[in-house]
């Protein structure tokens, strides 16, 4: 049987100390049982799949340890599994690649059954604010990287999940606001420099949304599972679609 589903999802934020996250987690769970192991070509993961995810070398997080083992079990049955780091799992390094799953950086161009994809978590694309670009830098520079992983396991994961807890709440729902967004300003920047798509696809703002570009180019924002279902994007070879 050939193989021609693509699934796109991201900002499941596991670990995150809201909601039931043990509902959460068990969702995700079974989400990725029920793809089907025969007529799926590949899973991207497009960010935020763990809320606080630093990888030591020797440590790595237990939240989702389950998750972890259905992504093996899709491996195992041949579906290629591609992990995108967002803003909150940044700090991965070498485990996902050890299991077998390729790391994949923002923006990501890769072609699918004859159609082109541009694949972004969305953090800092075309974001005019200078102190959440500059966090940005401060959490992918390597020697804060280096000089946070001497911090004890115990203590950095608690700082690391209180902060991102506490940031979560203080945080209002975001408005998307239509051509204006960001994300629309860094497509339409990346089709007149002659890098075009034919989807764009992105996570990162917790809405669900979608827009027709400038050349008829398909922008598709996923949502959170943070609000319940299952919210992802199913490409079938011909057609993209919004699934929850």
């Amino acid at each position: 049987m050939e193989r021609t589903l693509v699934y796109f999802t991201a900002d499941v934020h596991l670990g995150l100390r809201t909601a039931d996250p043990k509902e959460r987690e068990d969702r995700f769970v079974d989400w990725l049982k029920g793809i089907s192991r025969e007529q799926t070509k590949a899973l991207y993961l497009l960010g935020d799949i763990w809320d606080f995810w630093y990888e030591y070398h020797d440590v790595v997080p237990r939240e989702g340890i389950r998750v972890v083992a259905q992504l093996i079990d899709l491996l195992d049955h041949g579906v290629e599994v591609f992990f995108m780091p967002g803003n909150h799992d940044i700090w991965c390094y070498t485990f996902f690649e050890s299991l077998g799953i390729r790391k994949i950086r923002q923006p990501y161009y890769t072609e699918i059954s004859g159609k082109t994809f541009c694949l972004a978590h969305g953090d800092g694309l075309y974001d005019p604010r200078r102190a959440y670009r500059f966090m940005l830098w401060v959490f992918n520079n390597r020697f804060l990287q280096r000089l946070f992983s001497t911090i004890h396991p115990r203590i950095a994961f608690k700082f690391g999940n209180g902060w991102s807890k506490n940031n979560r709440y203080t945080h209002k729902p975001y408005e998307w606001k239509g051509a204006d967004e960001p994300l629309v300003k860094f497509a339409e920047s990346e089709i007149s420099e002659g890098r075009k798509a034919d989807y764009y696809l992105f996570g990162h703002y917790h809405v669900s949304a979608r827009e027709t570009l400038s050349g008829g180019e398909q922008l598709f924002v996923t949502d959170t599972w943070l609000k319940g279902g299952c919210p992802c994007l199913i490409f079938d070879g011909t057609e993209l679609r919004v699934c929850r």
